[in-house]
Parts: C-alpha cells; structure tokens; sequence
C-alpha cells in the first residue's frame, strides 16, 4: 500500500505531524500560485497595464467560480480521509469512485454554463470598455479549462487524504516549469496576448493532474479501483455532496462579496484596477502559509476524527494557530519594508500611483493576518471534523462584510475603502467560527460517547 509515502496523523505528536505535512503542502500552494503569478508578471510588463488590469479584473469572478470546483474537491477529500483513519480501505476506494462521477458531472455542467455567461458576467461588474476584450478572452480560456481543475484537484486532495502532502508538489513543481515556458512561448512568440497567458495555465493544470493520476496508479495499490467500486451509491455520493458542496458555496458565497466589491473598484478606473490586482497577487502568494495550515487540519481533523480520537483535536488546533501568529507577524514586516518592490514586479517603475496604491493595500492586508490565520486554521479543522455546513455560514460572513465595503467603503473613501474589505471580512468570519468549533466540538464528544 507505499505505507512510507502515506502519514497516520492519528499518533505522534502534532506539531512535528503538521509541520512535516504542511510544509510540503505550503510549497505545493506556492508552486500552484505560480502559475498566476508568473502569467501576472509577463502580461504587465510585455503587454501593458490595460492588459494587466483586464487579467485583474477577472480575479473575483474567477474566485467564485474556479473556487467552487475547488472547495468541492476539497470537501470530496474529507470521507477518504475519515475511510483512510478508520482503516476502511474498501469504503475508500468506493468512495473515490462516487467522487470521480460528481466530479465528472459538475465538471460539464459548470463549464456549458459559465463560458455561455462570460460576456453578461462581465457587463454587469461594470468592466472598463478599454480592458474588456482581454478581459472577456482570458477568462473564457480559464472557464473552458474547469474539468482540468476538477480532473487536478480531486486527484491532488485524494492523494492528501491519505498523509502525501510531498507528491502534488512534485507534480506541481515540474508543470510551474512548463508554465513558465508556455507563457514565454505563447506571448512572446506566438503573440498571442492574454489568450497565451490563460492556455498556458490551463495546460499545465492538466499535466499536473496527468502525473497524479498515473502515479496514483504505480505507486498506491490500494486504490486500484474494480469494476464493483464503480458501482453508483447514492449514499456515498449523499455524503460527498453533503461535504463537497458546501465547501464549494463557502469559496463561491465569499465571492460573491468579492465580485460587488470589484464592481465598484471598476468604478475607480483602470489604474485603480491594475493597483488591487498587483496587490492581490502579491497578497495571494503571501497567503499561501494559511492555505497550506488550513488543508493541513482538514487532513488532521478528518483522520483523527475517523480514529475517534478527538483529545487530539484541541492539541493540533493550538500548535497550528502558534505557527499561524509567528508567520503573520513576520509577513507583516516584509510586506511594510518591501511591499512597493514586491509590487513593481508586476509593472515597470513608471507606473508610481500604482505601486504607492499596491503598496498601501499589501500593508492594510497583512496588519490583519492574524485574524486570517484564524479563518483558514478552524475552518479548514471544522470542515475535517465533518461540518461542512458551517463552512457556508462563514462564507455569509465573509460576503455580507465585502459587500459592504463595497457598496459603503468604497463610495465612501475610494480606493482605502477597497483595502479595508479583506480585514472587514476576516473579523466577520473569525466572530462566528470560534464558538462555532466549540460548538461542533462538544456535540462530537456527545455522538461518540466522550465526556
């Protein structure tokens, strides 16, 4: 079964097993926003800032959409990781099965759906006529490649499940590569402008998801499925919704939020536009650490909750938050001293509005990534425990409180209204997930008997 390649976290202590998972994982997510951010350098810096506003300007619709398929596969993962913890290695691979046909399903259904809305997605944000088209072509390329992401995702979050953090970074590592190149290749020298940066993304999603499946394949014969396993069960498949859609809702109800919040940064203008997105991007790679530590508790809370071995919830969770505080205050102080350099990377140093603008945001951001640590750290541990609804809830939270800076902020005080909208929505979310861990914590205790 390559037990060396797989990690029991229901034994040893939980700092050195979320370390050595996460860390892995941090460098996966990091290799994974790569991709965005390598299309992100070369589209500013060889085709202009309208050309990077027009990539930027998609980042929230692409949020909610593409966020979806992830969450979905994230959320697919969790029973594999309550089969892995309780040993049943017949209802894993059953399970596996039933999550390749939603997958399947979802995948088509979705795809038809969002390239047809495309061009009305975009009229109603309000999208600046002078970066529209790019906009329209990068984000249709991105949406037609959404069974590649599915195909990428649930291989990459079965694969988590069962302890293998390392491979997915392998994988991602050697397609970060290819990206490079094809944006090279395809803008450069096919001139292909933001159409080349989008189908470079896309490609490389598929190559990662190649190489997982084909090593899953070689090196895990505990999922080699038979033709039993194939077998539709709808109550496997109750289960994986009821895992996999809420979580999908959480990225694409915060979203939400996130595309009123970006209708009414169009409003600002282009420069405006291309200053968020210089920002976010930077801000995304940054975050990476909350990603990884987020991922890292589902895989611990679901195992440990499959072993029934719920003291080791509590433990997991103060270690985690220890290492989510000692890197927030840290990537606070690079983002002070450094944030203008990290912004000009995106554009050439002519542009000084908007790295004076970028620089402003990356600084409001991070003076709050303590809250976001929280965020990410019990979500992520509520989700593993099996509650994903509450998932839901916070992405309500999270929703209500971009849609207000939005809709207040914004009109208010302008570009510092659009900065604050991140913070705003972490606070919200973190006010209802601490008690709602508790909450969930105690009535696991109650179901499996525990005092």
């Amino acid at each position: 079964m390559a037990k060396d390649l797989t990690k029991d976290m229901t034994v040893g202590s939980p700092m050195k097993l979320i370390l050595g998972f996460s860390i892995p994982l941090l460098l996966g997510f990091l290799f994974q926003q790569f991709y965005s951010v390598v299309d992100t350098i070369i589209v500013g810096r060889f085709l202009g800032m309208n050309a990077l506003a027009g990539v930027g300007v998609t980042g929230s619709v692409n949020f909610m959409i593409v966020g979806f398929c992830m969450g979905v596969c994230s959320g697919f993962a969790i029973p594999v990781a309550h089969k892995f913890g309780a040993k049943d290695y017949a209802g894993m691979r059953q399970v596996i099965a039933n999550s390749a046909w939603l997958a399947l399903l979802f995948s088509v259904l979705m795809t038809v759906i969002v390239v047809l809305l495309c061009r009305n997605i975009l009229t109603w944000m309000k999208t600046p006529e002078d970066i529209f088209d790019d906009a329209y072509i990068y984000i249709v390329i991105i949406f037609i490649g959404i069974p590649a992401t599915y195909f990428y995702n649930i291989l990459s979050g079965i694969i988590r499940s069962m302890g293998d953090s390392r491979t997915p970074l392998y994988f991602l590592t050697l397609s970060s590569f290819l990206n490079i190149g094809l944006d090279l290749l395809c803008i450069l020298t096919f001139q292909m402008g933001v159409a080349g940066a989008a189908l470079a993304t896309v490609v490389s999603q598929v190559i990662s998801g190649m190489l997982c499946f084909f090593y899953m394949v070689k090196k895990f014969p505990v999922l080699h499925l038979t033709k039993e396993d194939w077998k539709i069960n709808f109550s496997h498949m109750k289960t994986l919704c009821g895992m996999g859609i809420p979580m999908g809702l959480q990225y694409s109800i915060t979203a939400i939020g996130s595309v009123i919040l970006q209708t009414s940064v169009n409003t600002l203008g282009s420069v405006a536009v291309a200053s968020i997105t210089a920002a976010n991007k930077v801000g995304t790679f940054f975050c990476c650490p909350f990603e990884a530590m987020g991922s890292t508790m589902a895989t611990y809370g679901g195992q440990n909750v499959g072993a029934k071995k719920l003291d080791r919830l509590g433990e997991g969770l103060k270690k985690c938050i220890l290492l989510g505080v000692i890197y927030s205050l840290a990537a606070f102080v690079i983002m002070y001293f450094f944030g203008t350099d990290l912004a000009a990377l995106f554009v050439d140093s002519s542009g000084e509005e908007m790295l004076a603008n970028a620089r402003l945001s990356l600084i409001i951001n991070s003076a709050f990534f303590i809250p976001l640590a929280l965020v990410n750290i019990i979500r992520f541990m509520i989700q593993g425990m099996g509650f994903s609804t509450f998932a839901i809830l916070a992405g309500v939270l999270e929703m209500i409180a971009r849609t207000l800076a939005g809709l207040v902020l914004v009109p208010e005080f302008g570009y510092l209204g659009a900065c604050a909208a991140s913070p705003l929505a972490w606070i919200f979310a973190d006010a209802f997930l601490i008690p709602a861990y508790i909450h969930v914590r105690r009535k696991l205790q109650k179901m499996m008997g525990e005092d």
